[in-house]
């Protein structure tokens, strides 16, 4: 903390509160958000009746900057491997020129840090020699979007901790310095043929990383009481007095009842700087299309969809052109989920820990529409020799790079009418929920990505459609509010989305009354989108015919302790197994179902009609799938406790490896639709995957044998090629492959997946 300060200690009662803490202004919110219940059946209308919903219609934090997705393909082609050489030995000559585009190295890396591409003399004019598609890092150089390299951060500790500004300030004095930064980089580089993208910087972020982080990122006095003004409305926002951390809430968390719950003062603060930080990133983006029009420019080294940092997807996609981002927390399905028609470069980071793996990385981010790599250049080489597993990976690279790669230009990925809602509130309330495990030690809480309740019930629900051979997309708060949900989808699941607004929960109804199924796991809505417990029973607690008591404390859900969520993260911080995870100092109520129960004192799968739709909800928890799915294809089948439900709602997997047991278990087929109305269909392996803050995406346990595997499609497909072997099959509904289980099957067809 910065400077001592008393605790904050709320006065018994919420109103009293209110009233101490923030002024009467907040209190007429309240009242003002009464008078906006949930009015059955109707979308949010334009008036300004309701604020928060205006804002998110309206407001320039929500915005998007150029994604045009003919410019990005021109920009970026096809599947590109863009070498990070942290050790790149073999130097820039002809010799090493030929070697790279050999092994499928079709791409390069070029870093701007200070102001003027730092590279080796001659570097450019060899990436332009040898045609090597690269990006620029650092474009708007270091240690101002990412403040300190490695163990530096531990200095400022404090500084993190407190309430006071960030180091580096987001202010016009940053923007303007950033500019100079852009111009000088890319004037240096952008008569090069063969850019392809720009990084602003590498792992930014308004913290640390997803480090906890509790101060402003702005000095303007004035910036958030403005920013209040527009998300509550000018007349009942509130007066908020002084900065706030996570420590002032922590101590009542346990003792709150949901009425008396209100999280809003910290959450309202991370919101604020979530949206100057897109905001920033979004100018920075627009400034370096004013100087190179014809160049995406975007970030590296993203993280976890996360209370800190700046990762509110939602938010941040509408700010980039260009992205690389650890698959951690589900965020390569949230970044290809909310990158428009696949418009957005998305690549990943590529550690080498085995050939197997670095082969199945390849088919498994191409079949999931990631445009290429960004490799980490260690212990590829012996001096000027490089190391033989380059051999063997190289044909996948190649193959990847000259033939898959441009198959799928202009493509855009199916889904089979099932959204996954994202709620970044509810990820924020998560974190609160979550560390109140570490009591005063939270300030040294890290991996959330392997940790949180919102990030470990998001995983279980994608594995459990996975496996169940259907494909999903995340929908956002801030698509829903705008244009509702759309009819493309015929099954909305809400994964622990603790936090929803008035303008969300009608468009919810609206969808399920026009014959929607709508499957909520627990708590859906109880907290609004600031975090402050509904005093008038969830937001959806009428669509799904529930009524959740807002007297109840921690004491009422899960382990009937003092957490509100399921499992005390503190005493598993370091777990080896999600079973350690589930069962060690746990005390939660496992349903017959095998998932641990929600609200201890309501029952579970309460389902109605409403309108031409259906509302479920489960008051489960589906985080014991991700256990389940590890001991293998019988235990897995628990997972039609949720499954059935949205199998209910009319939606069914129209492609499968026929009769797959245990030797097939676990894989996945993707598929994309292309322009002339072909479609692609990859079947891969989806392990676990593992990785860190620092990158990763690499399989655990990977299955690497060759099996014999029937294609089964629900109705006949033509025109059927097998892209991989360039051959031409029969048209019909089976089809044999011998299947390399770290690779993957690729056909296109016409006729392609029942519409949703």
């Amino acid at each position: 903390m910065a400077e001592a300060r008393e605790p904050w200690t709320p006065p018994v009662g919420r109103r009293q509160f209110l009233f101490a803490v923030f002024g009467a202004a907040w209190a007429l919110q309240a009242a003002r958000r009464s008078a906006y219940a949930l009015a059955p059946g109707k979308h949010p209308s334009g008036a300004d009746t309701d604020a928060y919903g205006h804002y998110v219609r309206t407001s320039r934090d929500f915005r998007r900057v150029k994604q045009e997705k003919a410019w990005c393909e021109k920009a970026f082609p096809g599947w590109v491997y863009m070498p990070w050489t942290y050790q790149w030995t073999i130097g820039y000559t002809p010799d090493s020129g030929r070697w790279s585009l050999g092994h499928g190295l079709n791409g390069a890396f070029l870093d701007g840090n200070g102001g003027t591409p730092d590279s080796p003399p001659g570097k450019l004019a060899w990436i332009n020699q040898f045609g090597l598609h690269f990006y620029m890092d650092h474009t708007a150089a270091k240690h101002y979007l990412h403040l300190w390299d490695g163990g530096q951060q531990k200095a400022h500790l404090t500084e993190l901790h407190g309430t006071g500004v960030r180091p580096v300030p987001v202010n016009g004095a940053l923007k303007q310095k950033l500019f100079g930064f852009i111009r000088n980089n890319i004037s240096q580089v952008k008569s090069s043929p063969v850019r392809a993208a720009y990084a602003l910087d590498d792992e930014i972020s308004w913290g640390h990383f997803v480090h906890p982080t509790m101060w402003r990122i702005t000095d303007d006095p004035d910036a958030y009481k403005a920013w209040l003004g527009e998300i509550y409305g000018h007349v009942a926002a509130p007066a908020r007095e002084g900065w706030v951390t996570y420590e002032d809430i922590r101590p009542h968390l346990a003792d709150w009842s949901v009425r008396e719950f209100d999280a809003s003062p910290l959450m309202d603060q991370w919101s604020f700087n979530d949206s100057l930080w897109g905001n920033l990133l979004g100018d920075l983006v627009e400034y370096a299309n004013s100087v190179d029009p014809d160049t995406p420019c975007g970030i590296v080294g993203g993280q976890a969809p996360n209370a800190f940092g700046g990762y509110d997807y939602a938010k941040l996609m509408r700010k980039i052109q260009y992205i690389e981002a650890y698959n951690l927390g589900s965020s390569q399905a949230v970044i290809r989920s909310f990158n428009p028609k696949n418009a957005v470069p998305a690549v990943t980071s590529h550690f080498h820990q085995s050939a197997d793996d670095d082969i199945w990385q390849v088919w498994y981010y191409l079949a999931h529409g990631n445009r290429g790599h960004i490799g980490w250049v260690e212990g590829w080489f012996d001096g000027q020799t490089p190391r033989p597993w380059l051999d063997a990976v190289a044909p996948h690279y190649l193959e990847a790079g000259r033939k898959i790669g441009p198959l799928l230009l202009g493509s855009e990925w199916r889904h089979d009418g099932v959204a996954l809602y994202y709620s970044h509130p509810s990820i924020q309330l998560g974190w609160i929920l979550d560390a109140a495990a570490h009591g005063a030690t939270w300030t040294n809480r890290d991996g959330d990505h392997r940790l949180g309740a919102s990030h470990m019930v998001r995983h279980a629900w994608e594995n459990m459609l996975r496996d169940a051979g259907l494909q999903y997309s995340f929908l956002s708060y801030i698509d829903v509010i705008q244009d509702g949900v759309p009819d493309e989808y015929r099954v909305l699941i809400l994964p622990a989305c603790l936090c929803l607004s008035d303008a969300e929960a009608r468009a919810m109804e609206a969808f399920c009354r026009r014959g929607g199924t709508v499957i909520a796991d627990y708590l859906p809505g109880v907290w609004d989108q600031h975090g402050r417990g509904r005093e008038a029973g969830g937001a959806l607690d009428t669509l799904f015919g529930v009524r959740h008591d807002l007297a109840m404390t921690a004491a009422d859900v899960f382990g009937g302790g003092k957490l509100w969520c399921e499992v005390d993260q503190d005493a598993n911080f370091g777990w080896k197994t999600y079973t350690e995870f589930l069962t060690n100092a746990n005390s939660c109520l496992k349903d017959p179902s095998g998932f641990y129960k929600a609200v201890r004192a309501m029952p579970t799968a309460n389902v109605r009609r409403v309108g031409r739709g259906t509302a479920t909800l489960m008051n489960l928890s589906p985080q014991w799938y991700n256990a389940y799915r590890v001991a293998g294809y019988e235990a897995a089948q628990r997972r039609e406790t949720f499954l059935r439900h949205v199998t209910a709602g009319g939606v069914h997997r129209w492609v499968e490896i026929e009769g797959a047991g245990e030797a097939a278990f676990g894989y996945e087929i993707t598929y994309f639709r292309k322009p002339d109305g072909r479609t692609v269909l990859f079947v891969c392996s989806n392990p676990e995957v593992v990785g860190s803050e620092v990158g990763g995406g690499n399989a655990a346990n990977l299955k690497t044998r060759t099996i014999d595997i029937t294609l089964k499609f629900a109705k006949p497909i033509r025109s059927v090629r097998d892209e991989r072997r360039g051959a031409a099959l029969d048209d019909g509904t089976r089809f044999q492959f011998h299947w390399p289980q770290n690779e993957a099957v690729v056909l296109s067809f016409e006729e392609s997946a029942p519409a949703a």
